[in-house]
């Protein structure tokens, strides 16, 4: 059974209270009872945290390399200038999916451009909240733990 991780960044805590004109209003509580949920439909297990702590997150990215068959990261404000967590991301050899809850590219200067990207296999950005059931949904495809049931779009998708 592939094992997933969610990794959550620094100020995420405060989902839902943060700049809801931004972000929702959909706290990181919601977001992650809502992921054990559909881990449950893929058949997967889920690992999610979130720290406000830089090192913590380059911690927990290098204990993945020998638990996640694949990670999901939201890092929030480290996505714009964190060397360290890129570098502990470019050793991770499983599919990466960066999300970010809302649409980055449309956003001020200081918030446009991640430099995580280029160590990544996939980005979602500006689905709010649903971003994580998409990125859940890639990242089981990826590892190829999609079940037998779902339906072939779902599982296969175009051709």
């Amino acid at each position: 059974m592939a094992q997933i991780w969610i990794v959550n960044g620094p100020n995420l805590n405060l989902l839902g209270e943060r700049e809801p004109e931004i972000y929702g209003s959909t706290t990181l509580e919601a977001v992650r009872e809502s992921c054990q949920a559909f881990a449950k439909v893929l058949e997967v297990e889920l690992e999610f945290r979130q720290t406000n702590h830089e090192g913590e997150i380059v911690d927990w990215i290098q204990e993945a390399r020998q638990n996640a068959s694949a990670l999901i990261i939201n890092l929030a404000g480290c996505s714009f200038h964190s060397i360290p967590i890129l570098d502990a991301l470019k050793i991770f050899q499983a599919p990466i999916i960066e999300l970010h809850i809302s649409n980055i590219h449309g956003r001020d200067e200081l918030h446009r451009h991640s430099i995580m990207s280029g160590a990544v296999t996939a980005v979602i950005c500006g689905l709010g909240t649903y971003g994580y059931i998409v990125a859940l949904q890639a990242a089981a495809r990826m590892t190829g733990e999609l079940p037998a049931n779902m339906p072939e779009p779902i599982r296969v998708g175009p051709i």
